[in-house]
């Protein structure tokens, strides 16, 4: 299966104001991928489900294996904001990256392509999700407060997390594509992996852009500072070396733009998850250079606590 046809076939699938997380699983199970959880979180602000996906490897822990587990998450605020706007919005893409990235695995598995690693896939499914004021354009809000959503998004199994977002939303990025962060570990801003970039320049064919990172990035929602947004939260709540894949353009897009979607951009980024799922199992891409890590934790002491809320004293 090309990319572009999984791309196509899950935006066609989500762009229904009736979607939820049963439709999505459904979806999957007709593929030959059961859903591995689903699960509705209520809130006043509405509903949404939160759905996981494991792609098993030959040699992975869910086959009692040892091969390490990397962990793809479509991170987002919902698919839809109806009623204030129809149609599949920008805020989408995270989903559409990560579910589209599962549905090539899966059809890959059906044709001998098999990874060695396990592949855990989580995203959430909301059509109808509020809008929120945001500097320079409006975000999408979420019926699940952020914390809510990072237990269901990141699971402990993860040894590496690629974090799924749109990241339009601002004037730091001024290109149109995706670009990769820095690996977030524990609090650290490590040094950007040679080894994504190496992928990121096979897959695009053009040199690799990268997303500037703060302080303030890396500490969790609801401690009152400024956040880019929500690519680098779930590497608050987990030990995994983190890099975000951002969906990049060249002027600032609100999330909650609808027909902003970007097909080709879209592609790009699903098939370098593709590539690194491919290169992680079989242990040709780092994340990060453990001994430089111990390192720094050595000479600098930890730095975890910035994945809480800080000075109050509370995680």
């Amino acid at each position: 299966m090309a990319m572009l046809k999984a791309v196509m076939e899950v935006m066609e699938l989500l762009d229904d104001g009736r979607v939820d997380g049963a439709t999505v699983g459904d979806f999957f199970a007709a593929r030959g991928l059961r859903t591995s959880s689903l699960q509705r979180v209520e809130t006043p602000a509405g509903k949404t489900d939160f759905l996981a996906l494991v792609i098993a490897g030959t040699a992975g822990r869910s086959r009692g294996g040892s091969r390490p587990t990397l962990g793809v998450i479509g991170q987002l605020g919902g698919v839809g904001a109806r009623p204030n706007r129809l149609g599949l919005v920008s805020d989408a893409d995270g989903a559409i990256v990560a579910l589209a990235a599962a549905l090539k695995l899966t059809e890959m598995q059906k044709r001998g392509d098999l990874l060695e690693g396990d592949v855990i896939v989580t995203t959430h499914i909301c059509p109808d999700a509020p809008m929120v004021p945001h500097e320079p354009v409006p975000f999408m809000g979420s019926p699940a407060e952020m914390s809510t959503s990072l237990e269901y998004l990141v699971s402990p199994k993860m040894d590496a997390v690629l974090s799924v977002d749109t990241t339009r939303g601002n004037r730091i990025m001024n290109r149109r594509g995706f670009a990769i962060s820095p690996t977030i570990k524990e609090g650290y801003i490590l040094r950007v992996s040679e080894d994504l970039l190496t992928l990121m320049e096979h897959v695009t064919g053009a040199p690799p852009a990268v997303l500037p990172v703060t302080t303030q990035d890396l500490t969790p929602y609801g401690n009152g500072v400024y956040h880019l947004n929500s690519i680098l939260q779930p590497a608050t709540v987990t030990k995994a070396p983190v890099v975000g894949v951002a969906l990049t353009a060249e002027t600032a897009v609100p999330g909650s733009a609808t027909g902003a979607s970007q097909p080709v951009d879209i592609e790009l980024a699903a098939r370098f998850v593709v590539e690194v799922a491919k290169a992680y199992a079989a242990g040709r891409a780092r994340f990060y250079d453990p001994v430089e890590y111990e390192r720094l934790v050595c000479l600098y002491g930890s730095l975890d606590r910035f994945q809480g809320k800080g000075g109050d004293g509370h995680d």
